[in-house]
């Protein structure tokens, strides 16, 4: 039995980094360093630059930049234990192309694995691979958030792609990245998705088409992220779709009603090699940290979370605080 963890947009820059320049570096993962120390791999979604270098993206319009020091941020990263990082987003080229390319080697420097960016366009589509447990996971990471973000053959960049099963230049990039994944000979394939605006509670029919389309094509976990809000769970054809796992850790301003500062850590029990188990463990951000969700803050993510998977045929066991699904 392998136990891999999932969470969200890990947002380390702005009040967060102020915050850690003054306490511990543990102290960003709040009550949960144990409890993410537990897992035999933990994957993330990265979304600032890892730099104190550069200046704000000016070239087109983008009104947030968020950039974390490395010298806090990578101790905190290996701390917890995370083996690997999405890049594939609409921040990590905030601060140009010098903090991308600091944040590459930051995380190379301190052993972190990460896909989904890079000093080209093939930098940027190749997979990370990951061993938990004795157990290969390939990684590939993919956004179709902020265009002007996009690696080329000459630049630094994400790996951009439209989230059409129909277009063709999408159909080219994602079965050139997945097969780089199954060259490594992977036991687990993860994809890692930025995709969609912000603050929508539930995945359009094209992201569902998407999504079944990479477990159709070898995926084993999609592993989504970008509305800042958690969205429902679908399981096909044996493979959970986390449609989007939501915040993790952060400093923004609170929706009070959708509720970004509550979500979940998603634990993927994997066994014979295929996914198992699912179980959703409730989080909640409170002074630039995560911590385990108030008694409160635990139904309310509870009943949404029902709310938002019953669309989709999903239902949820539970146990203690967690919400548990046999895949």
């Amino acid at each position: 039995m392998t136990r891999l963890g999932f969470v969200g947009d890990v947002m380390l820059g702005r009040q967060v980094d102020d915050k850690q320049r003054s306490r511990s570096v543990e102290a960003v993962w709040g009550d949960c360093l144990d409890f993410l120390r537990e897992f035999d791999g933990l994957f993330a979604n990265l979304e600032c630059c890892l730099s104190d270098r550069g200046q704000p993206w000016r070239r087109t319009d983008h009104t947030f930049h968020f950039r974390a020091d490395p010298e806090w941020a990578v101790p905190a990263l290996e701390r917890a234990g995370v083996d690997c990082c999405a890049l594939a987003n609409n921040h990590v080229l905030d601060f140009e192309t010098e903090a991308l390319l600091d944040t590459l080697d930051a995380l190379d420097d301190g052993g972190i694995a990460h896909s989904g960016a890079g000093r080209t366009r093939d930098d940027a589509l190749d997979p990370a691979v990951v061993t938990a447990d004795g157990l290969d996971v390939a990684f590939v990471s993919l956004t179709d958030n902020t265009p002007e973000y996009a690696a080329t053959d000459s630049a630094s960049g994400t790996a951009h792609v439209e989230i059409d099963v129909e277009n063709p230049e999408t159909r080219a990039t994602v079965e050139e990245a997945l097969a780089r994944a199954d060259a490594t000979d992977p036991d687990l394939v993860v994809a890692s998705l930025h995709w969609g605006p912000n603050m929508v509670v539930s995945p359009p029919a094209r992201f569902r088409a998407f999504a079944k389309w990479f477990v159709d094509s070898g995926v084993d976990v999609v592993h989504g992220h970008s509305a800042h809000v958690f969205q429902g769970v679908e399981v096909y054809d044996g493979a959970p779709i986390l449609y989007d796992t939501g915040d993790f850790v952060d400093d923004y301003a609170v929706d009070a009603t959708l509720r970004n500062d509550r979500g979940f850590c998603f634990e993927v029990v994997v066994k014979g090699g295929a996914p198992a188990t699912l179980r959703l463990h409730p989080t909640e951000i409170e002074d630039c940290a995560v911590r385990e969700a108030t008694d409160e803050a635990a139904v309310w993510s509870r009943e949404r979370m029902r709310e938002r998977s019953e669309p989709f045929g999903t239902s949820f066991d539970r146990d203690g605080d967690a919400l548990v699904l046999s895949l």
